[in-house]
């Protein structure tokens, strides 16, 4: 069975910089490969799934 894509919007709750980016869903977790922010920030973020 193929993954199915989401579209995902990260924002940044520090410096408010804004991601778009499109992963898989696999297994109830989202795999889009982002890891932090160029501010630095890994936590304080905000996360936004839009369906393809």
């Amino acid at each position: 069975m193929e993954a199915a894509r989401v579209k995902v919007t990260i924002r940044c709750n520090v410096c408010g910089e804004k991601f778009v980016l499109r992963g898989k869903r696999e297994k109830g977790a989202i795999d889009t490969g982002f890891k932090q922010c160029i501010c630095n920030n890994s936590n304080d973020l905000e996360i936004e799934e839009h369906p393809v």
